[in-house]
């Protein structure tokens, strides 16, 4: 089961860190972070390999890093600069066929994260 957190309100040029508790998924499979917003139907984020190779969308890229922890079992989104389009609601997303950031890639989601960035 994948449980995210860290969601919340903040101002244009803030940031946040999103959390996924991951346990069963942390090691063998590839992580992602997607978004749902009013503009645009579910987009790839932030991608993160079994061996810790990362791979960021063209938004998120400078602006955002994903990372894990294999000890706690986490995954994170780390978020700077945080602009209106970036609200959306946030998934943790974990998939065993590949590192491309598309939803069919990913065979299980979380519930969701609702960020909201405000100007």
């Amino acid at each position: 089961q994948l449980v995210e957190s860290g969601g919340g309100s903040v101002q244009a040029g803030g940031s946040l860190r999103l959390s996924c508790a991951a346990p069963g998924y942390i090691y063998s499979n590839c992580l992602a972070w997607f978004r749902d917003s009013l503009r645009n139907e579910r987009e790839g984020v932030a991608v993160i390999g079994s061996d810790g190779r990362p791979r960021y969308s063209p938004s998120a890229t400078g602006r955002f890093t994903i990372s894990k922890d294999t000890a706690k079992n986490i995954l994170y989104l780390e978020m700077n600069d945080l602009r209106p389009e970036d609200t959306a609601q946030y998934y943790c997303a974990a998939g065993l066929t590949g590192m491309a950031l598309v939803t069919g890639n990913f065979q299980f989601w979380g519930q969701g994260t609702q960020v909201t960035v405000s100007s």
